[in-house]
């Protein structure tokens, strides 16, 4: 393996820590507990390293947004192995999944979200990670129920939504797994509904 190919992995291995790190921070702290200091520490590497990747905490926050939408986008990606029926199920399942129902992931959705309503800059950035994910959902319940038109499947996947940041929100109050069963079961439904006549 050429050098150019070592320092490339090791450069998105550090860069990858630093925004590991921030988004930890963010999520223990908030963003007052966001310095790019507090994430070199966090992130074990040199505060001038943090600041070749990122500008400023901006940045830093902003990258972290972006990291988020991927991983939304993520959830709602098709599964080509699977028949349309089956990559919405598995999709609409995805939110309840156990990485994504712990303390350090929902704190910093909530994080996330509070910064979305104070600063347009981040407004922007989550209402088109928003749009991004209700575009992937509605996708899929097209292909599962290819009789609804594009604005019914993308009212669906606003629906289905509101039931899925509820979950997130209350899985923080330690709510049972089978209400997280029968939230899941409702959003299948709604996706699954017959087309109107």
């Amino acid at each position: 393996m050429g050098t150019s190919a070592v320092n490339s992995g090791e450069q998105m291995d550090r860069q990858t820590r630093i925004l590991d790190a921030a988004m930890d921070l963010l999520s223990r702290h908030g963003i007052s507990g966001v310095s790019m200091r507090a994430v070199a520490r966090e992130a074990g590497v040199a505060l001038g390293l943090v600041n070749y990747y990122y500008d400023d905490k901006t940045t830093l926050i902003r990258a972290a947004l972006r990291r988020v939408d991927e991983h939304d986008v993520a959830l709602v990606a098709p599964d080509p192995s699977l028949a349309p029926d089956e990559q919405l199920r598995a999709a609409l399942r995805r939110v309840a999944g156990a990485d994504l129902l712990t303390t350090r992931y929902l704190s910093l959705r909530l994080h996330l979200w509070a910064l979305a309503q104070a600063d347009e800059d981040y407004a922007q950035i989550n209402a088109a990670a928003f749009d991004r994910y209700i575009d992937g959902l509605a996708t899929l319940v097209s292909n599962a129920n290819p009789g609804l038109s594009w604005e019914a499947c993308r009212e669906r996947g606003a629906e289905i939504v509101v039931i899925q940041n509820g979950v997130w929100l209350t899985a923080l109050l330690g709510v049972d797994k089978a209400s997280i069963e029968r939230s899941i079961a409702r959003t299948e439904q709604i996706a699954f509904a017959p087309a109107p006549d």
